[in-house]
């Protein structure tokens, strides 16, 4: 796996990186990986498929911040959003904030 593109907090935090080379953004704690957003970008959008944190991180608030950093990158690409990951589309209905980059799939 190649270096991050971007971070989000200090070292002592958990850390949300872009892996554009892999379509993810992950999410780590030291050098765990804690959880991804998968997506594929089309056509000037991105579609966020799947989201997951491992159970052994459950309860931490991670997979929040970790959509909130997978949709601040992708409003900075300036790009859409098709969430057809239920996770991050019920992210998006609780921070209207990211309303809109909703597209339609």
């Amino acid at each position: 796996m190649s270096g991050p593109v971007k971070t989000s907090t200090a070292h002592d935090e958990p850390r949300v990186v872009h892996q554009p080379e892999q379509d993810r953004f992950a999410i780590y704690l030291g050098d765990t990986l804690a959880g991804v957003a998968v997506y594929r970008d089309e056509q000037g959008r991105r579609v966020f498929t799947h989201t997951e944190v491992a159970e052994a991180f459950a309860g931490r608030g991670l997979a929040g911040r970790l959509a909130a950093f997978a949709l601040d990158e992708t409003r900075s690409d300036g790009l859409g959003v098709v969430p057809i990951c239920s996770f991050i589309a019920a992210y998006i209905e609780r921070h209207p904030t990211y309303q809109d980059l909703v597209e339609s799939p």
